[in-house]
């Protein structure tokens, strides 16, 4: 679902959907959470808001990409554990 909030004047449904249309069009990768329509006489400022979109940290560990651990057996763990780990000097 999402939230449209006009400000400064009034939109028919159509104009509304036609925002949205456009931002879902011009934005393809992302989800539009909201969107901020500024009625200034014959122009509309479009102010859209987008969902933040979940990030998952992957490691190369011992030869494999992997998010989390919980697949490794009791070896690739004990690997992990014993991995020198270099600081980065700045």
């Amino acid at each position: 679902m999402i939230s449209v909030n006009v400000k400064g004047g009034e939109l028919s449904q159509a104009e509304i959907n036609a925002y949205i249309t456009h931002g879902q069009k011009e934005f393809p990768e992302k989800t539009i959470s909201a969107i901020d329509l500024k009625v200034d006489g014959d122009y509309v400022d479009v102010d859209y808001h987008f969902s933040e979109v979940p990030f998952q940290r992957i490691r190369r560990i011992t030869g494999y990409l992997v998010g989390t651990l919980d697949r490794f057996n009791n070896a690739k763990r004990s690997e992990v554990e014993d991995r020198v780990k270099h600081n980065v000097v700045s």
